[in-house]
């Protein structure tokens, strides 16, 4: 491979790679976030909601990581339009991939919200909050700090596993590369392009995520970082 052949690849099909790189973004983004609400929202109600809910939150969360993303993103995809449920490519990606962020965040979270010393619970109910006061003012901010690291390596994750959106014929990244790749017959320069860019996006967030890190951080708090299974 060439470094010369390789910028004229960029050069010449530099449209279909932006596209990639914006629709990966996207992907990335929106997924995040939606695993970050969605996160948030079931490990409060896991920690502080009523039993039922707490079962049937905790029933999900196993479904969810006890099955690969690709069948679930082909469950939003292929399977929702049997129930009148009809989602554009992007749209399935984004709502399978934030579905399945949502739940390993939750684990994140509520391993956060434990590792919050008893006595800061304590010392907010006597000071007369009720139990609501407790979760929006003491019980969510300090858990985001904590799980900080966790929610880094979940970006970095679902910027990796947007590349999964190719099977729903979403053009991001690895797809682009396939486009590129079918027309010029230059697979090693596509694909090593295409590593690149990834191993640039992904090390960009960690940077970054580090910095914010150490203007967040609560000193003498902290949690084993959480990593998603092998399942």
């Amino acid at each position: 491979m060439g470094i010369v052949s390789a910028f004229e690849l960029l050069a010449k099909y530099h449209s279909i790679f932006l596209l990639g790189l914006r629709n990966t973004l996207i992907l990335t983004a929106t997924a995040f976030s939606i695993g970050f609400a969605l996160g948030i929202t079931i490990a409060v109600l896991r920690e502080f909601g009523p039993k039922p809910i707490r079962h049937l939150l905790a029933a999900y969360v196993e479904i969810i990581r006890g099955t690969p993303m690709l069948l679930q993103l082909f469950i939003v995809y292929y399977a929702l339009p049997a129930i009148g449920i009809v989602l554009p490519p992007i749209a399935a990606a984004i709502l399978g991939m934030g579905l399945n962020s949502g739940a390993y965040q939750s684990e994140y979270y509520r391993a956060a919200i434990r590792a919050i010393p008893r006595g800061q619970y304590e010392a907010a109910l006597s000071l007369g909050m009720t139990t609501r006061q407790l979760i929006e003012v003491l019980a969510i901010p300090m858990a985001v700090r904590i799980a900080f690291p966790s929610m880094v390596n979940e970006l970095v994750y679902l910027l990796k596993y947007s590349s999964i959106a190719y099977f729903l014929t979403v053009i991001e990244l690895t797809y682009a590369g396939k486009i590129v790749g079918a027309e010029t017959f230059q697979y090693l320069e596509v694909y090593t392009i295409i590593a690149i860019i990834y191993f640039a996006l992904s090390m960009a967030i960690v940077r970054f995520c580090k910095f914010v890190e150490s203007r967040i951080r609560v000193p003498g708090l902290g949690a084993p970082e959480a990593t998603r299974g092998l399942i």
